[in-house]
């Protein structure tokens, strides 16, 4: 006969219960793990949001998410252009009251004609990211060469929303817009917003994908299609309002 102090009392059900859920968890975890393991090890690190954001890597899973927060940190912003070959000169803060620039730089040899034209940061990583996974694209599909020049209107310009008297202060304000005009290829054939972009061919095409390729980067992209105050140009900021069109 077994000592009483040594009998087995029957684990309850709940306990039982419980026994099995934590097993079920382990196994959960471990899978977890080893696919874990599996996709940082065979996964592109463009899909990864844990890996540096490249410009020179495809566009990928995690691309936009690591764009944010490189966009919004002015250090990274920095660090990605620089390790994606785009040279940037620093731009003192500017106070100019309502008008006032903060975290610009300049953009010298980067095809925009002005050249090197302030512009924040967040800006310029956007325009960084849109010739190079968007214009120069569109270039070599519709128009067979790339683009050696972008014609722009400005970035930096102390005044309204459609130059009112009143209203909220434009993008332009605070260096954080640029008004594209037209785009040139290697071989000098220019296509321009307002005289190509309703045109059913390759000049027309390429500036509706260009457009539409802008607006992963930019948070306003506004042409032709948004109004008569834009029929002549593409207008691409980093503000604080949303839209493509």
């Amino acid at each position: 006969m077994v000592p009483p102090a040594f009998r087995l009392t029957p684990a309850s059900p709940d306990a039982l219960a419980f026994v099995g859920l934590l097993a079920v968890l382990l196994d959960l975890v471990l899978v977890a793990l080893l696919l874990g393991v599996a996709v940082a090890r065979w996964a592109p690190a463009e899909d990864l949001p844990w890996t540096p954001l490249r410009l020179d890597q495809p566009v990928g899973m995690a691309t936009g998410m690591k764009f944010a927060r490189a966009a919004a940190d002015p250090r990274q912003c920095r660090v990605v252009l620089a390790t994606g070959g785009v040279r940037v000169v620093e731009e003192p803060d500017r106070d100019a009251g309502d008008c006032a620039t903060r975290d610009t730089v300049r953009l010298p040899g980067q095809l925009l004609s002005p050249a090197s034209p302030v512009m924040t940061c967040p800006q310029a990583l956007a325009y960084a990211f849109w010739t190079r996974h968007a214009v120069q694209p569109a270039a070599l599909a519709e128009l067979g060469e790339p683009i050696a020049r972008i014609d722009h209107y400005g970035t930096y310009a102390c005044r309204n929303v459609y130059g009112r008297a009143t209203g909220r202060r434009s993008e332009h304000a605070f260096a954080n817009a640029l008004d594209v005009a037209a785009f040139r290829t290697e071989s000098g054939r220019r296509v321009s917003v307002l005289n190509d972009f309703r045109d059913t061919g390759a000049e027309g095409r390429f500036l509706r994908q260009v457009r539409d390729g802008a607006c992963p980067w930019f948070r306003a992209v506004l042409s032709p299609d948004y109004n008569a105050a834009h029929r002549d140009h593409l207008h691409l900021d980093r503000g604080r309002f949303g839209a493509c069109r």
